[in-house]
């Protein structure tokens, strides 16, 4: 086609490109676009963590500030949802943002912090934050074996190390019979 023939043809049937960014893409109410996280929800358990096929999302444990820490890079992100479906208290949502042009890769970059849980016996960090603690405890409360719940509760707040040394001395008194 000759480059007067396209003249001709595009004046024909008018503009073919989006006027962007003037005018930004109308997106579908289901378009996913990038997660955010509602760190007041989040227990920082990690599950959208081992979930991310992109491994966006990290999650660190930081023993000597007593504190797990929650990355998520949008550089990499795919807009998969995969965090979202896992999340057990749907603290992440995909919103419908997909623009995210940055200078840099700290700008694309969420961190969020939350406190460890200690140890009931030695105060040592547990391996999970506080509030993932007390998301078990409740659950356990609601639960209608009560002489069982009472009995895990006291588990939930132990480090390996003393839960481990509490089944031993337990099962030492079962074998002797007290």
């Amino acid at each position: 086609m000759s480059f007067i023939r396209l003249v001709e043809y595009s004046s024909r049937r008018g503009v073919a490109t989006h006027p962007y960014p003037e005018k930004p893409f109308e997106v579908d109410e289901l378009y996913r676009g990038r997660p955010v996280l509602d760190a007041s929800v989040c227990i920082g358990c990690g599950a959208c963590a081992n979930a991310c096929p992109a491994e966006t999302i990290r999650v660190e444990t930081d023993y000597e500030k007593g504190v797990r820490r929650w990355t998520i890079c949008y550089d990499r992100c795919i807009f998969c949802a995969r965090c979202q479906e896992v999340c057990p208290v749907n603290a992440i949502e995909l919103s419908r943002e997909f623009e995210l042009a940055a200078r840099s890769r700290e700008d694309l970059t969420v961190v969020a912090e939350f406190k460890l849980g200690s140890c009931a016996k030695c105060n040592s960090y547990l391996d999970v934050s506080i509030r993932h603690v007390e998301l078990a405890q409740k659950l356990l409360e609601k639960s209608e074996l009560v002489n069982i719940m009472r009995e895990l509760a006291k588990y939930t707040v132990m480090c390996m190390k003393c839960r481990r040394s509490f089944f031993v001395e337990k099962l030492g008194e079962a074998t002797r019979g007290g």
